[in-house]
């Protein structure tokens, strides 16, 4: 015996299919137009809340404090404390506008901002033109610690001659540390999680002659 089906529970029931596809249509749309595919999701509580600013063309080029040379098309930052090569999530609080960067340098040196953004981080998050915003700072969830580079100009047993190479090498390369395991005593300068960033130090180093090898940072 066929049974009726009843008009009313199937108006319902496509009433309901119909608004599901429209729901998943409008999330699909709201994230490709809002988010870009590299911009990281706020999640949890911000690291910190503060005016965030910008450094671009001025400084294009120019040895930052983690040794590598400023790249304002990169995005970078510089931050007062936090170790060279932390991924941040920076959120504008205003427009909620994301952007992804990777600390390389150290700053602001004014007391009422808590980071310095580069020109292309700076012009995702829409701070260009206004020069400065209100931002959060997210810190990205670590999956594994990443490989990390420095370059070595000098190895000695006596750390005399390391710290000697060392007054010499400081008032050029501000950055650099003598690194010593008990044995060895290493002057070495820069930390990078770019290879090619420490490759390109050892480049100019050793046009002006000096011995220098990339190695694994400690």
């Amino acid at each position: 015996m066929r049974r009726r089906t009843n008009p009313q529970l199937v108006r319902v029931v496509s009433q309901l299919a119909l608004a599901s596809s429209l729901l998943s249509l409008l999330l699909l749309a709201g994230c490709s137009s809002n988010r870009k595919a590299s911009t990281p999701p706020s999640v949890g509580l911000p690291l910190a809340r503060g005016m965030a600013s910008w450094y671009g063309p001025k400084f294009h080029g120019h040895r930052t404090a983690s040794g590598e040379r400023y790249n304002m098309n990169d995005k970078t930052a510089a931050h007062p404390s936090l170790p060279f090569g932390t991924k941040l999530g920076v959120r504008n609080t205003r427009t909620g506008r994301e952007v992804l960067v990777r600390v390389n340098d150290r700053g602001p040196y004014s007391k009422s901002r808590i980071i310095d953004l580069s020109y292309a981080a700076a012009k995702e998050l829409g701070v260009v033109g206004p020069g400065t915003a209100i931002v959060e700072l997210y810190l990205l969830p670590v999956t594994g610690a990443p490989p990390r580079y420095t370059v070595q100009v000098g190895a000695f047993s006596e750390p005399e001659r390391a710290l000697a190479l060392h007054r010499e090498i400081v008032r050029y390369y501000p950055e650099a540390v003598v690194d010593s395991d008990g044995t060895w005593h290493r002057v070495q300068i820069g930390a990078f999680d770019d290879r090619d960033h420490a490759e390109s130090l050892r480049r100019e180093l050793t046009v002006i002659g000096m011995q220098a090898v990339v190695v694994s940072a400690r």
